[in-house]
């Protein structure tokens, strides 16, 4: 997948209420959803398919102040916290590939 198809969103945007019914959703049968905007997946989709997986993380320790852990671990509600401080460090240094 090209970087420029990449769609990011603030977390403030994605954490509002959803406007689905979820309940009146949930009661539909599989042939009362409309799928004709959907296409098939047939054996040419499938043939110029390609399967990446994430790069894996490298573990290591370390030190940071204790306020700056109490942020993160507050700012992500304490689930997932190195997640959030790696996708921080991830922007950090993609605005400095393009600042450079």
């Amino acid at each position: 997948m090209k970087r420029k198809n990449i769609v990011h969103y603030k977390k403030e945007i994605l954490s509002g209420k959803s406007k689905t019914d979820w309940k009146k959703f949930d009661e539909l049968s599989d042939d009362q959803i409309d799928t004709s905007e959907i296409p098939e997946l047939n054996k040419e989709w499938f043939k110029n398919t390609k399967i990446v997986l994430p790069e894996k993380k490298k573990a290591i320790s370390l030190r940071v102040d204790k306020d700056v852990l109490e942020w993160f671990k507050r700012k992500s509600k304490g689930k997932g916290y190195q997640t959030f401080m790696n996708a921080v460090l991830k922007a950090f240094v993609e605005a400095q590939k393009k600042s450079a």
